[in-house]
């Protein structure tokens, strides 16, 4: 998928998901057949949840899915990641989301410029 950068096993918060593409704030989900016992599923939707709070979307599918219908995977893949199989991909920039109420970084970032006159050698 053109402009995008998917990592395998990332920990995010609590968990860790089998692939995110972290820029998109795209988790995918494999599941295999223990995720249709109950006990298993309820711990899905409450990890679900606590992802989407914290703004990532989450595509599952099973694995057979992916072995019988990649092709089909990938277009639902590509939809979420762009918003329709027939738009242009464009890659994304990786941009840290604030979160609510956090405030901006007091001293600025390593890559900011010094303030005018700082490090300038006087006369």
């Amino acid at each position: 998928m053109a402009g995008t950068h998917f990592r395998r096993q990332v920990p995010i918060g609590p968990y860790v998901a089998d692939f995110a593409c972290l820029a998109a704030r795209l988790v995918i989900e494999l599941d295999g057949g223990h995720h249709s016992r109950a006990d298993v599923g309820r711990r899905d939707q409450q990890r679900q949840k606590w992802l989407e709070a914290e703004g990532y979307r989450v595509i599952r599918f099973w694995n057979g899915e992916v072995r019988d219908n990649l092709e089909g995977v990938l277009d639902t893949i590509y939809n979420a990641l762009y918003g329709a199989l027939d738009a242009e991909a464009v890659p994304f920039v990786h941009e840290r989301r604030k979160r609510p109420g956090e405030l901006p970084h007091p001293g600025g970032y390593a890559a900011d410029p010094p303030p005018a006159g700082e490090g300038e050698k006087g006369s």
